[in-house]
Protein backbone atom coordinates (compact mmCIF):
# COMPACT_ATOMS: atom_id res chain seq x y z
CA UNK A 1 0.00 0.00 0.00
CA UNK A 2 1.26 3.65 -1.33
CA UNK A 3 0.93 6.48 1.35
CA UNK A 4 0.02 9.01 -0.68
CA UNK A 5 -0.60 12.69 0.72
CA UNK A 6 -2.95 15.09 -0.99
CA UNK A 7 -4.41 18.16 1.62
CA UNK A 8 -1.52 20.15 1.11
CA UNK A 9 -3.64 23.06 1.43
CA UNK A 10 -4.47 21.95 5.04
CA UNK A 11 -0.68 21.76 5.75
CA UNK A 12 2.56 20.80 4.38
CA UNK A 13 5.33 18.64 5.40
CA UNK A 14 8.33 20.58 6.42
CA UNK A 15 11.25 20.19 3.85
CA UNK A 16 14.83 19.57 4.81
CA UNK A 17 16.28 22.55 4.46
CA UNK A 18 13.92 24.08 6.91
CA UNK A 19 15.11 21.65 9.72
CA UNK A 20 18.36 22.13 8.61
CA UNK A 21 18.10 25.81 9.51
CA UNK A 22 16.02 25.72 12.46
CA UNK A 23 17.72 23.16 14.90
CA UNK A 24 21.02 25.27 15.48
CA UNK A 25 18.57 27.65 16.82
CA UNK A 26 16.91 25.00 19.07
CA UNK A 27 20.95 24.16 20.10
CA UNK A 28 23.51 26.18 19.90
CA UNK A 29 21.88 29.37 19.37
CA UNK A 30 19.47 29.28 21.86
CA UNK A 31 19.51 32.45 24.10
CA UNK A 32 16.85 35.25 24.38
CA UNK A 33 16.39 37.39 21.17
CA UNK A 34 16.62 40.29 23.50
CA UNK A 35 19.42 39.35 25.28
CA UNK A 36 22.94 41.24 24.52
CA UNK A 37 25.33 37.94 24.62
CA UNK A 38 26.63 35.97 22.21
CA UNK A 39 23.42 33.36 21.94
CA UNK A 40 21.33 35.95 22.22
CA UNK A 41 22.98 37.87 19.57
CA UNK A 42 22.83 34.90 17.41
CA UNK A 43 19.39 34.49 17.60
CA UNK A 44 18.71 37.90 17.19
CA UNK A 45 20.57 37.79 14.05
CA UNK A 46 18.53 34.82 12.49
CA UNK A 47 15.43 36.47 13.61
CA UNK A 48 16.16 39.25 10.92
CA UNK A 49 17.30 37.64 8.37
CA UNK A 50 14.08 35.87 8.36
CA UNK A 51 12.25 38.85 8.67
CA UNK A 52 14.40 39.93 5.20
CA UNK A 53 12.97 36.37 3.31
CA UNK A 54 9.66 36.83 4.44
CA UNK A 55 9.98 40.28 3.16
CA UNK A 56 11.48 39.21 -0.06
CA UNK A 57 8.46 36.95 -1.14
CA UNK A 58 6.25 39.48 -1.24
CA UNK A 59 8.23 42.56 -2.15
CA UNK A 60 7.64 44.01 1.07
CA UNK A 61 10.33 46.15 3.38
CA UNK A 62 11.34 43.81 6.60
CA UNK A 63 10.22 46.86 9.01
CA UNK A 64 6.83 45.74 7.31
CA UNK A 65 6.81 42.47 8.77
CA UNK A 66 5.57 41.05 12.13
CA UNK A 67 5.73 37.40 13.11
CA UNK A 68 3.03 35.79 14.68
CA UNK A 69 2.10 32.81 16.19
CA UNK A 70 0.50 31.86 12.95
CA UNK A 71 -2.29 33.10 10.19
CA UNK A 72 -5.65 33.28 12.23
CA UNK A 73 -3.14 35.57 15.12
CA UNK A 74 -2.62 38.17 12.09
CA UNK A 75 -6.11 38.14 11.10
CA UNK A 76 -7.65 38.86 14.56
CA UNK A 77 -4.74 41.62 15.29
CA UNK A 78 -5.94 43.29 11.80
CA UNK A 79 -9.54 43.06 12.31
CA UNK A 80 -9.49 44.12 16.25
CA UNK A 81 -6.66 46.80 15.99
CA UNK A 82 -8.46 48.50 12.75
CA UNK A 83 -11.68 48.84 14.54
CA UNK A 84 -9.68 50.27 18.00
CA UNK A 85 -7.53 52.68 16.06
CA UNK A 86 -10.46 53.85 13.92
CA UNK A 87 -13.35 54.06 15.83
CA UNK A 88 -13.74 57.82 15.77
CA UNK A 89 -14.10 57.40 11.93
CA UNK A 90 -16.64 54.78 11.79
CA UNK A 91 -17.72 51.25 12.65
CA UNK A 92 -18.29 49.22 9.44
CA UNK A 93 -16.17 46.42 7.98
CA UNK A 94 -16.68 44.67 4.97
CA UNK A 95 -15.82 40.76 4.21
CA UNK A 96 -17.03 37.83 2.48
CA UNK A 97 -19.32 34.94 3.27
CA UNK A 98 -16.94 32.36 2.05
CA UNK A 99 -13.67 33.40 4.73
CA UNK A 100 -11.73 31.42 7.04
CA UNK A 101 -13.41 31.42 9.95
CA UNK A 102 -10.14 33.06 11.66
CA UNK A 103 -11.76 36.14 9.83
CA UNK A 104 -15.80 35.09 9.94
CA UNK A 105 -15.29 34.48 13.92
CA UNK A 106 -13.46 37.70 14.81
CA UNK A 107 -16.36 39.19 12.82
CA UNK A 108 -19.25 37.84 14.85
CA UNK A 109 -17.00 39.03 18.09
CA UNK A 110 -16.85 42.28 16.86
CA UNK A 111 -20.26 42.12 15.78
CA UNK A 112 -21.22 41.52 19.33
CA UNK A 113 -19.39 44.45 20.22
CA UNK A 114 -21.04 47.30 18.28
CA UNK A 115 -18.96 46.64 15.05
CA UNK A 116 -21.27 46.73 12.05
CA UNK A 117 -20.01 44.15 9.11
CA UNK A 118 -21.22 43.38 5.89
CA UNK A 119 -20.73 40.08 4.27
CA UNK A 120 -20.86 40.04 0.57
CA UNK A 121 -22.09 37.26 -1.53
CA UNK A 122 -19.97 35.23 -4.12
CA UNK A 123 -21.41 34.28 -7.69
CA UNK A 124 -20.67 30.49 -8.20
CA UNK A 125 -17.59 30.01 -9.00
CA UNK A 126 -16.54 31.56 -5.51
CA UNK A 127 -15.49 35.11 -6.53
CA UNK A 128 -16.45 38.79 -5.32
CA UNK A 129 -18.39 41.13 -7.75
CA UNK A 130 -15.62 44.46 -7.94
CA UNK A 131 -19.04 46.52 -8.13
CA UNK A 132 -20.85 44.85 -5.05
CA UNK A 133 -18.01 45.54 -3.23
CA UNK A 134 -17.52 49.47 -4.09
CA UNK A 135 -21.54 49.58 -3.80
CA UNK A 136 -21.25 48.22 -0.25
CA UNK A 137 -18.59 50.92 0.88
CA UNK A 138 -20.47 53.57 3.26
CA UNK A 139 -19.32 56.64 5.02
CA UNK A 140 -18.16 54.87 7.93
CA UNK A 141 -16.72 52.19 6.52
CA UNK A 142 -13.25 51.75 8.12
CA UNK A 143 -11.98 48.09 6.85
CA UNK A 144 -12.19 45.35 4.01
CA UNK A 145 -11.41 41.99 4.70
CA UNK A 146 -11.25 39.93 1.47
CA UNK A 147 -9.17 36.68 1.38
CA UNK A 148 -6.98 36.30 -1.18
CA UNK A 149 -7.04 32.49 -2.35
CA UNK A 150 -10.19 30.51 -0.58
CA UNK A 151 -9.11 27.81 1.57
CA UNK A 152 -11.55 25.03 -0.03
CA UNK A 153 -12.69 25.77 -3.41
CA UNK A 154 -9.22 27.56 -4.23
CA UNK A 155 -10.90 30.80 -6.36
CA UNK A 156 -8.27 33.62 -6.52
CA UNK A 157 -10.04 37.01 -5.91
CA UNK A 158 -8.89 40.08 -7.98
CA UNK A 159 -6.96 41.37 -4.66
CA UNK A 160 -5.78 44.06 -7.00
CA UNK A 161 -8.94 45.91 -7.91
CA UNK A 162 -10.02 45.71 -4.68
CA UNK A 163 -7.50 47.29 -3.16
CA UNK A 164 -7.51 49.99 -5.57
CA UNK A 165 -11.37 50.55 -5.18
CA UNK A 166 -10.69 50.90 -1.37
CA UNK A 167 -8.28 52.77 -1.21
CA UNK A 168 -10.14 55.18 -3.78
CA UNK A 169 -12.64 55.57 -1.01
CA UNK A 170 -10.24 56.06 1.93
CA UNK A 171 -11.11 51.91 3.49
CA UNK A 172 -7.94 50.05 4.79
CA UNK A 173 -7.82 46.83 2.76
CA UNK A 174 -6.38 43.55 4.36
CA UNK A 175 -6.46 39.84 2.79
CA UNK A 176 -5.60 36.77 4.67
CA UNK A 177 -3.46 35.10 2.00
CA UNK A 178 -2.17 32.03 3.62
CA UNK A 179 -3.32 29.83 0.98
CA UNK A 180 -1.64 32.39 -1.59
CA UNK A 181 1.52 32.89 -0.15
CA UNK A 182 4.10 30.57 -2.02
CA UNK A 183 1.31 29.17 -4.70
CA UNK A 184 0.86 32.70 -6.26
CA UNK A 185 3.08 35.85 -7.37
CA UNK A 186 2.63 38.59 -4.95
CA UNK A 187 4.10 42.05 -4.57
CA UNK A 188 2.54 44.21 -2.05
CA UNK A 189 3.37 47.09 -3.77
CA UNK A 190 1.63 46.05 -7.12
CA UNK A 191 -1.58 45.16 -5.09
CA UNK A 192 -1.94 47.73 -2.90
CA UNK A 193 -2.89 46.31 0.04
CA UNK A 194 -2.42 47.45 3.52
CA UNK A 195 -2.04 44.13 5.40
CA UNK A 196 -1.43 40.89 4.31
CA UNK A 197 -1.70 37.95 6.59
CA UNK A 198 0.79 34.42 6.38
CA UNK A 199 1.06 31.52 7.48
CA UNK A 200 4.54 29.04 7.54
CA UNK A 201 3.16 25.59 7.76
CA UNK A 202 1.31 26.32 4.25
CA UNK A 203 4.57 26.78 2.51
CA UNK A 204 6.96 23.43 3.98
CA UNK A 205 7.84 25.62 6.84
CA UNK A 206 7.08 24.68 10.72
CA UNK A 207 3.62 24.72 12.34
CA UNK A 208 3.05 27.57 15.01
CA UNK A 209 4.73 30.65 13.27
CA UNK A 210 3.00 33.05 11.15
CA UNK A 211 3.22 36.55 9.59
CA UNK A 212 1.29 40.24 9.19
CA UNK A 213 2.47 42.36 6.38
CA UNK A 214 1.41 46.20 8.05
CA UNK A 215 2.47 48.69 4.92
CA UNK A 216 4.99 51.18 5.79
CA UNK A 217 2.58 54.02 7.65
CA UNK A 218 -0.20 52.98 9.06
CA UNK A 219 -0.63 53.00 12.84
CA UNK A 220 -2.79 50.50 14.50
CA UNK A 221 -2.08 49.36 18.14
CA UNK A 222 -0.45 46.21 20.03
CA UNK A 223 -1.92 42.85 19.81
CA UNK A 224 -0.13 41.26 22.40
CA UNK A 225 0.19 43.86 25.57
CA UNK A 226 4.10 43.15 27.53
CA UNK A 227 7.62 43.12 26.27
CA UNK A 228 8.96 45.57 23.19
CA UNK A 229 9.54 42.62 21.14
CA UNK A 230 8.33 43.24 17.42
CA UNK A 231 8.86 46.62 17.63
CA UNK A 232 6.46 47.21 20.72
CA UNK A 233 3.64 45.57 19.17
CA UNK A 234 3.74 41.83 19.82
CA UNK A 235 5.02 41.32 22.93
CA UNK A 236 6.82 37.75 24.21
CA UNK A 237 9.87 36.36 23.60
CA UNK A 238 10.45 34.86 20.05
CA UNK A 239 9.81 31.75 18.74
CA UNK A 240 13.61 32.15 17.22
CA UNK A 241 13.76 28.61 15.43
CA UNK A 242 9.93 28.88 14.15
CA UNK A 243 10.86 32.47 12.61
CA UNK A 244 13.98 31.23 11.08
CA UNK A 245 12.28 28.14 9.76
CA UNK A 246 10.14 30.20 8.36
CA UNK A 247 12.25 32.73 6.67
CA UNK A 248 13.64 29.84 4.98
CA UNK A 249 10.81 28.54 4.09
CA UNK A 250 9.86 31.95 2.30
CA UNK A 251 13.00 31.81 0.10
CA UNK A 252 12.90 28.57 -0.94
CA UNK A 253 9.34 29.59 -1.98
CA UNK A 254 10.65 32.20 -4.01
CA UNK A 255 13.19 30.82 -5.65
CA UNK A 256 11.07 27.93 -6.87
CA UNK A 257 7.80 29.78 -7.01
CA UNK A 258 7.34 29.43 -10.92
CA UNK A 259 8.57 25.60 -10.41
CA UNK A 260 6.14 25.16 -7.71
CA UNK A 261 2.98 26.65 -9.87
CA UNK A 262 3.65 24.54 -13.08
CA UNK A 263 4.19 21.19 -10.96
CA UNK A 264 1.20 21.37 -9.24
CA UNK A 265 -1.04 23.28 -12.42
CA UNK A 266 0.03 19.68 -14.29
CA UNK A 267 -0.36 17.12 -11.29
CA UNK A 268 -4.09 18.89 -10.51
CA UNK A 269 -5.18 19.00 -14.11
CA UNK A 270 -4.08 15.28 -14.37
CA UNK A 271 -5.90 14.37 -11.38
CA UNK A 272 -9.21 16.35 -12.43
CA UNK A 273 -9.10 14.29 -15.95
CA UNK A 274 -8.71 11.24 -14.54
CA UNK A 275 -11.36 11.44 -12.13
CA UNK A 276 -13.47 12.33 -14.96
CA UNK A 277 -12.74 9.45 -17.24
CA UNK A 278 -13.27 6.41 -14.46
CA UNK A 279 -15.83 8.08 -11.98
CA UNK A 280 -19.66 9.45 -13.02
CA UNK A 281 -21.89 12.22 -11.43
CA UNK A 282 -19.20 13.80 -10.05
CA UNK A 283 -18.89 18.20 -10.38
CA UNK A 284 -16.15 20.68 -9.75
CA UNK A 285 -16.62 23.40 -7.50
CA UNK A 286 -14.78 26.77 -7.66
CA UNK A 287 -13.30 28.10 -10.97
CA UNK A 288 -13.66 26.24 -14.36
CA UNK A 289 -10.73 28.02 -15.54
CA UNK A 290 -7.65 26.65 -13.86
CA UNK A 291 -5.57 29.68 -13.86
CA UNK A 292 -7.99 31.39 -11.67
CA UNK A 293 -7.99 29.11 -8.81
CA UNK A 294 -5.13 27.74 -6.04
CA UNK A 295 -2.72 25.73 -8.78
CA UNK A 296 -2.68 22.54 -6.15
CA UNK A 297 -6.14 22.42 -5.56
CA UNK A 298 -9.45 20.47 -7.01
CA UNK A 299 -12.62 20.31 -4.99
CA UNK A 300 -14.76 17.76 -6.16
CA UNK A 301 -18.77 16.76 -5.18
CA UNK A 302 -19.57 12.66 -5.90
CA UNK A 303 -22.81 12.46 -5.99
CA UNK A 304 -24.99 10.03 -3.79
CA UNK A 305 -22.49 9.54 -1.21
CA UNK A 306 -20.55 11.06 1.73
CA UNK A 307 -17.08 12.99 1.27
CA UNK A 308 -16.58 12.01 5.02
CA UNK A 309 -17.28 8.13 3.96
CA UNK A 310 -14.99 8.81 0.97
CA UNK A 311 -12.21 10.46 3.47
CA UNK A 312 -12.26 7.25 6.04
CA UNK A 313 -11.75 4.60 3.05
CA UNK A 314 -9.08 6.34 1.28
CA UNK A 315 -7.45 6.95 4.69
CA UNK A 316 -7.30 2.71 5.16
CA UNK A 317 -5.67 2.69 2.04
CA UNK A 318 -3.21 5.22 2.69
CA UNK A 319 -4.27 7.86 0.94
CA UNK A 320 -4.84 11.65 3.17
CA UNK A 321 -7.34 14.08 1.55
CA UNK A 322 -9.96 16.31 3.10
CA UNK A 323 -13.64 17.42 2.89
CA UNK A 324 -13.26 20.80 3.59
CA UNK A 325 -11.18 23.45 5.49
CA UNK A 326 -8.84 21.57 7.97
CA UNK A 327 -10.80 23.54 10.73
CA UNK A 328 -13.83 22.76 10.01
CA UNK A 329 -12.70 19.12 9.71
CA UNK A 330 -14.73 17.65 12.70
CA UNK A 331 -17.65 19.85 11.83
CA UNK A 332 -20.94 17.85 10.84
CA UNK A 333 -22.10 21.00 9.39
CA UNK A 334 -22.08 21.78 5.64
CA UNK A 335 -19.63 23.41 4.16
CA UNK A 336 -20.20 27.82 4.02
CA UNK A 337 -18.13 28.18 1.42
CA UNK A 338 -20.19 25.65 -1.41
CA UNK A 339 -23.31 26.50 0.63
CA UNK A 340 -22.09 30.77 -0.16
CA UNK A 341 -21.89 29.09 -4.20
CA UNK A 342 -25.13 27.61 -4.28
CA UNK A 343 -24.61 23.99 -4.22
CA UNK A 344 -27.28 22.15 -2.34
CA UNK A 345 -26.77 20.41 1.12
CA UNK A 346 -26.99 17.22 -0.13
CA UNK A 347 -24.72 17.49 -2.89
CA UNK A 348 -22.23 19.39 -1.24
CA UNK A 349 -21.95 16.51 1.67
CA UNK A 350 -20.27 14.46 -0.70
CA UNK A 351 -17.66 17.15 -1.27
CA UNK A 352 -13.60 16.01 -1.02
CA UNK A 353 -10.75 18.62 -1.16
CA UNK A 354 -7.74 17.16 -3.21
CA UNK A 355 -4.35 19.43 -3.11
CA UNK A 356 -1.50 18.29 -4.98
CA UNK A 357 2.10 19.99 -3.55
CA UNK A 358 5.82 19.65 -4.25
CA UNK A 359 6.19 16.19 -3.05
CA UNK A 360 3.37 14.97 -5.44
CA UNK A 361 4.07 12.27 -8.40
CA UNK A 362 2.07 10.56 -11.19
CA UNK A 363 2.38 7.93 -9.78
CA UNK A 364 0.54 9.00 -6.75
CA UNK A 365 -2.09 10.46 -8.44
CA UNK A 366 -2.64 6.90 -10.26
CA UNK A 367 -2.60 4.87 -7.58
CA UNK A 368 -5.22 7.85 -5.79
CA UNK A 369 -7.59 7.51 -8.98
CA UNK A 370 -7.18 3.59 -9.16
CA UNK A 371 -8.28 3.61 -5.28
CA UNK A 372 -11.01 6.39 -5.08
CA UNK A 373 -12.83 4.26 -8.45
CA UNK A 374 -13.15 1.53 -5.74
CA UNK A 375 -14.51 3.31 -2.85
CA UNK A 376 -17.06 5.39 -5.06
CA UNK A 377 -18.13 2.11 -6.44
CA UNK A 378 -18.33 0.65 -3.15
CA UNK A 379 -20.01 3.53 -1.41
CA UNK A 380 -22.88 4.05 -4.30
CA UNK A 381 -23.82 0.15 -4.18
CA UNK A 382 -24.58 0.98 -0.69
CA UNK A 383 -26.26 4.63 -1.05
CA UNK A 384 -29.84 4.32 -0.36
CA UNK A 385 -30.51 7.39 -2.92
CA UNK A 386 -28.00 6.32 -5.60
CA UNK A 387 -29.15 7.11 -8.64
CA UNK A 388 -32.59 8.60 -7.29
CA UNK A 389 -34.16 11.50 -9.46
CA UNK A 390 -34.57 15.11 -7.19
CA UNK A 391 -32.35 13.34 -4.09
CA UNK A 392 -30.72 16.44 -3.88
Amino acid sequence: MRNVYLDYSATTPVKEEVVKEMIPFLSEYFGNPSSLYGPGLEAKAGIDNARNQVAELINAEPAEIYFTSCGTEADNWVLEAVCDAKSAKGNHIITTKIEHHAILHTCEYLEKHGVEVTYLDVDSEGFVDPAAFEAAIKDNTILASVMMVNNEIGTVQPIKELAAIAKKHGVLFHTDAVQGLGNLPIDVKDLGVDFISMSAHKIYGPKGIGALYKRKGIQIPSYVHGGAQERKKRAGTENSSGIVGFGKAAELARLGLDEHIAHSRELRAYLWEKIQEQVTDVYLNGPVDFDKRHPGNLNVCFDYIEGESILLLLDCNGICVSTGSACSSKSLASSHVLDAIGVSIARSNGAVRFTVGDFTTKKDIDYVVETLVKVVKRLRELSPVNGMEGWD
